[in-house]
């Protein structure tokens, strides 16, 4: 009877050492995996420090703190490189998605238009989106119209029934500066000509 209870506690304690062993694997295998790039690394915070070219990302999850060694810092993240550590630092704006600093936003989450660093639900007054991306641009006001040109068919103004006329207006020296976007500013308009040119030179009707 002894023995079958020696044997009995033999097995129980048998048992218990192996799923304490195998729970010490799993959980090295998890802090192996948390712990990539790491050169020091917390068993319950991960990263604490990475190898020289990695990014140290840090997120909250409730009180608790993670860290995390990256090649490249996530969307509202920016890397910042320090002597001792690079961080992975969060942008201001939550509306943000790429940033150069914490508060210049280089590009916007969807639904946002971006505009000298910031994001916005819509283009600021005197500005419109650019086509095709999520930017504002400032829009500009051009001088007026000039009067409308001589009547000319291929540098002539004479010898062809039907020519063309054109007006212009001028764009703000600080529009041109800025590269900012500006209506039309040259206009054509189709104009009856002379048919024969001074001298007698006849050409055929357009």
């Amino acid at each position: 009877m002894q023995w079958i209870i020696f044997m009995l506690l033999l097995f129980i304690s048998s048992m218990e050492m192996l799923t304490q062993n195998r729970w010490k694997k799993q959980a090295s295998a998890s802090l192996l995996e948390n712990c990539t790039g790491c050169v020091l690394c917390s068993e319950d915070n991960g990263c604490i420090t990475c190898h020289h070219r990695l990014f140290l990302l840090i997120w909250r999850d409730g009180i608790r703190q993670y860290g995390m060694c990256v090649h490249t810092c996530p969307p509202g993240y920016f890397g910042v490189r320090g002597l001792e550590v690079n961080r992975c630092t969060k942008c201001r704006s939550p509306s943000c998605e790429s940033c150069f600093s914490r508060d210049f936003c280089m590009k916007c989450k969807d639904k946002f238009y971006l505009y000298k660093g910031q994001c916005f639900r819509q283009c600021p007054p005197g500005t419109a989106a650019q086509p095709g991306t999520r930017e504002c641009q400032e829009t500009c006001e051009p001088g007026p119209w000039s009067e409308w040109s001589a009547c000319t068919h291929e540098s002539r103004t004479c010898g062809c029934k039907w020519g063309v006329e054109t007006r212009v207006r001028e764009v703000p020296e600080a529009a041109r500066e800025d590269g900012t976007a500006c209506p039309a500013l040259l206009e054509t308009r189709r104009c009856r000509m002379k048919k024969h040119c001074p001298g007698g030179e006849h050409r055929a009707a357009g």
